[in-house]
Formats: C-alpha cells, sequence, structure tokens
C-alpha cells in the first residue's frame, strides 16, 4: 500500500496520490499489505480528512493526514495497523 488517495474535488480526476508522512505503510502486494488497505478504508473511507503536504518522494506527495483532528497514521497505530513499507527499518522507525 504505501500509497493512497485523495479528492481535492468530484471524481477520480481530483484524485491526487500521497505516501502518508507519519506512517510507513506495508506495499499492497506484501503479506501485510491488504490488511493495511482495508484497516485505511475503515478509518478514511468516505470521510473528510485534511492533508498538509510537506515534500515529494519520487512521484507522489508526502502529506500529513488528519481526520477529526488526529493523524490518519496516528490512527492506523491505535488500530493495530503494522508499518512495514520498503525501507522500513532503515531508520525511518
Amino acid at each position: 500500500m504505501g500509497v493512497t488517495s485523495v479528492a481535492v474535488g468530484q471524481g477520480p480526476a481530483n484524485w491526487v496520490e500521497i505516501r502518508l508522512e507519519d506512517f510507513y505503510a506495508p506495499e499492497l502486494h506484501s503479506p501485510t499489505g491488504p490488511a493495511a488497505k482495508a484497516a485505511l478504508e475503515k478509518i478514511a473511507m468516505g470521510r473528510n480528512a485534511e492533508c498538509v503536504a510537506n515534500h515529494q518522494s519520487y512521484d507522489r506527495v508526502v502529506a500529513t493526514c488528519r481526520i477529526g483532528g488526529r493523524s490518519i497514521g496516528d490512527l492506523l497505530k491505535a488500530a493495530g495497523s503494522i508499518e512495514g513499507g520498503n525501507g522500513y527499518g532503515q531508520g525511518k522507525q
């Protein structure tokens, strides 16, 4: 997973792919990827999130996103989601 989309308007043409700044998500094709995706959907699907872009990594915007004042990364950790994307453990913990 590592990447999620946020909408800046109606419809797919307004979706922006981002990497969460505060949660190092497993890639979707990894063994824990589908569970991480399901956790993110449960937490964020259909809810309004406020995202602040911090920088760019490769072709993705890196942002901190909040729902109800709490970061999505913190919400994922509180739900028991395990971090572990590419490079996790190389100073990213």
